[in-house]
């Protein structure tokens, strides 16, 4: 029995505008029935991989497989076949919130029930709502709403929950986990490493238009200090004492005055080994924390902390 094909493969996307090239050699494969995530910082060519993805761009180089065929120019028969939720939704300010899904549904061979999916998406009291007078959390879920609406088996989704408050966001998620669970593929690109997290099955990392890490969440967490343990005590101590009592792969630091930090694999020998030297200094190690590192983290050690534009 041969394996399933992709949803989606990528590999070597090449796109250039001008003298910047915004993707360079991406490679990304999406299995039916799961979550990629693509992540990146602003400018890290997220949203132009997800356009050539959907044929909106052309490439300048590579191979874009999108349920075996190549999106560009974004045929009729395979535009019916995904579901596109881009950012800033898209939609004439005047049109009425129902109104624009029914029109969305009436281009899909069998569509699902509008007047469910509004429900299910907390927008059926703004049906009769002009798109302009949403919240742009209502708006966000109303283009969420006319990209699933068709029975995609492929979903692209940019940034599907900017703008949303806690309610909303969590409500987003389930009904992605809910197309996961009916055999569709699912494409998102998030800020939210929360959000990344807790839907996708597997992410990629992307920095100047290249991939800088890949993997489930579970094994890019996992990878380097398995964990750290956070604790308070008099500022300045002798952390050369610390680290010289510690195996020699661990790390330790004061990242602010009274602030320490340990990270490698904490046991309960290696607490010992804190809390005694704290008491050889005459100090009390108070709040201690001890946590695995986030998605989070790794996405600051693999693009930096600084503020992009």
């Amino acid at each position: 029995m041969s394996p399933t094909p992709p949803a989606l493969s990528v590999r070597g996307l090449v796109k250039r505008f001008g003298r910047t090239t915004a993707v360079d050699g991406l490679d990304l494969e999406l299995p039916p029935a799961s979550v990629l995530a693509l992540l990146g910082p602003n400018g890290a060519g997220k949203t132009t991989a997800v356009e050539t993805c959907t044929g909106n761009l052309t490439a300048d180089a590579g191979e874009v497989r999108v349920l075996g065929v190549d999106p560009t120019g974004a045929p009729d028969a395979l535009r019916a076949r995904i579901g596109v939720m881009p950012q800033g939704g898209g939609a004439y300010p005047g049109v009425r919130a129902g109104e624009m899904l029914r029109v969305v549904a009436a281009c899909a061979a069998q569509p699902l029930d509008t007047r469910w999916l509004l429900e299910v998406l907390g927008l059926d009291t703004s049906a009769r709502t002009p798109y302009k007078r949403l919240s742009g959390g209502q708006q966000q879920r109303l283009a969420l709403a006319c990209a699933v609406v068709g029975r995609p088996e492929l979903v692209f989704l940019d940034e599907p929950t900017a703008g949303m408050d806690p309610q909303g966001r969590h409500l987003v998620w389930e009904l992605i986990d809910a197309l996961r669970r009916d055999g569709v593929a699912v494409l998102l690109t998030t800020h939210l490493m929360e959000e990344a997290e807790a839907l996708a099955d597997d992410v990629v990392i992307v920095d100047h238009g290249r991939v800088v890490a890949n993997g489930s969440p579970a094994a890019l967490t996992a990878c380097g200090p398995q964990q750290e343990l956070r604790f308070r005590a008099r500022p300045g101590m002798d952390l050369d004492g610390l680290a010289a009592a510690l195996p020699a792969d661990y790390r330790t630091a004061e990242p602010r005055a009274g602030r320490y930090l340990v990270q490698g694999r904490i046991d309960p020998g290696v607490l010992s080994t804190i809390t005694s030297w704290c008491a050889d200094q005459g100090a009390l190690a108070d709040d201690v924390q001890v946590a695995r590192r986030s998605l989070e983290d790794v996405f600051l050690e693999l693009t930096g902390k600084e503020l992009r534009s």
